[in-house]
């Protein structure tokens, strides 16, 4: 499943670049992605006993006058090919390919407890240097942590969290004992 969503992605995000428009696919991507992420919409879509002209009026109604033809267009072309599966890997890889064009990543913040925003500025000013990338970051509150931030971004994970010091000095104080 995942070549396939993979080559969708590859073909709208050529076409994006081709017309100069990859900001338009990006908004687009994510708008569709969003209104699927109802779980209403995104049944009706997937749902075998839907037929697929029924499929095909739905997502006209919902979304032609939102997107453009060619997303509406690769949407039609997922539902003639009984391929909805691939609809929403398909989505996610074109914005992701679209925000690695543009310089962007989303870094994956643990917190112990909520940051304040100098704290979330810092930790996006750190990234940004060191990845020389556009960053946003998704802030979790895990208080399990008990202090420090983990982060994950860009394939990479910094660990900095007071649970995981304590982990190592008990693994290492198990260690020196025998």
């Amino acid at each position: 499943m995942e070549r396939l969503s993979i080559l969708y992605a590859s073909a709208l995000f050529s076409l994006a670049i081709e017309q100069g428009s990859v900001d338009e696919f990006e908004e687009q991507a994510i708008f569709i992605r969003d209104a699927l992420l109802d779980g209403d919409c995104l049944r009706i879509i997937i749902h075998p006993h839907v037929a697929e002209a029924e499929k095909r009026e739905f997502l006209n109604n919902a979304f032609a006058a939102h997107i453009n033809r060619y997303m509406l267009g690769f949407l039609f072309l997922v539902i003639e090919k009984n391929r909805e599966t691939y609809l929403m890997p398909a989505l996610a890889a074109l914005i992701g390919k679209i925000r690695h064009y543009k310089g962007k990543v989303t870094a994956n913040a643990s917190f112990a407890t909520q940051p304040d925003e100098k704290q979330v500025a810092e930790v996006v000013g750190i990234l940004s240097s060191k990845l020389d990338k556009t960053v946003e970051v998704s802030v979790k509150v895990d208080p399990s942590l008990i202090g420090g931030p983990f982060i994950f971004v860009d394939g990479y994970y910094m660990d900095w969290t007071v649970r995981t010091r304590l982990n190592e000095l008990t693994y290492n104080i198990k260690e020196s004992s025998f």
